[in-house]
């Protein structure tokens, strides 16, 4: 059963999403450079001022870069700084096994919620040492299975991989393989609103057949954007907030910390 929050039918739901944190077990570990318990910690403390309410958390994969039962551990200690509901997805570098380790008595890692007028999925892209994603028949089935039972309620997707040509060529190999199926399949449920993604470590808003795609900066490292080959961007780490209406509508935005000094390693790499 999905979890079903008390929340007003009319009432916009306030979510926050942390994207690709990429956490160590190690405290003092780096990423290109980056302390990502250092940066993450500075993104929540960023919502934390900007967003007073939060209805849940979105953790859209990569949480850790070691697949370590500690990463997970930390991550979900620092977002119950937040006070709000929190759901989980594995991306490419997390590890099933200590992932689900660290959420025993939890429930961020259920893949449906009710809130207000919507009903937010999370489903897993991931295949198994590989670095690009897929949605398998399990994941497709629980997709049309959730459409088709909450025909009423507008719909959230969440995964990892980019189901986009994004610009960036060395990414292009490494989205979401059979992406023409679930456009194919969202086609025939109108209440598909929103599709929400990680894994390119930049924002993204686009409209494709009335379902808004949207994809947000990492909470550590960001990927340059428009670029041929691997690059990392300048940018700081961020995070999105969105409001989902009553009406269907999906308003939305990217902030980022401020007063960010960060050197690129490449030796340090990813």
């Amino acid at each position: 059963m999905p979890h079903q929050s008390i929340a007003p039918v009319d009432a916009p739901v306030h979510l926050v999403q942390l994207t690709d944190s990429h956490l160590f077990a190690d405290a003092q570990a780096t990423l290109l450079g980056m302390n990502t318990r250092e940066s993450l910690q500075r993104v929540i403390d960023k919502v934390r001022e900007e967003q007073p309410r939060i209805d849940a958390v979105l953790a859209t994969g990569d949480l850790s870069q070691d697949g370590s039962e500690a990463s997970y551990a930390y991550f979900r200690e620092l977002t119950a700084s937040l006070k709000a509901p929190s759901r989980w997805l594995a991306g490419n570098h997390d590890e099933p096994m200590p992932m689900e380790q660290a959420a025993q008595g939890t429930d961020v890692l259920e893949p449906i919620m009710d809130i207000g007028n919507w009903r937010i999925l999370m489903l897993n892209s991931a295949i198994s040492g590989a670095v690009p994603g897929m949605l398998d028949a399990s994941q497709l089935q629980l997709l049309e299975q959730s459409l088709q039972a909450a025909p009423q309620r507008h719909h959230l997707i969440c995964f990892h991989h980019q189901p986009v040509a994004i610009g960036c060529a060395w990414m292009a190999s490494i989205g979401l393989r059979n992406a023409d199926a679930l456009f194919a399949l969202l086609k025939r449920y109108p209440q598909a609103r929103g599709l929400l993604w990680g894994h390119i470590h930049q924002e993204w808003d686009q409209v494709r057949d009335g379902v808004r795609l949207l994809a947000s900066p990492s909470t550590c490292i960001q990927f340059e954007p428009d670029s041929e080959d691997f690059k990392v961007g300048e940018q700081a780490p961020g995070y999105r907030w969105l409001r989902l209406h009553a009406d269907g509508q999906i308003e939305t935005g990217v902030s980022r910390v401020t007063d960010f000094a960060f050197t690129i390693d490449h030796a340090d790499g990813y």
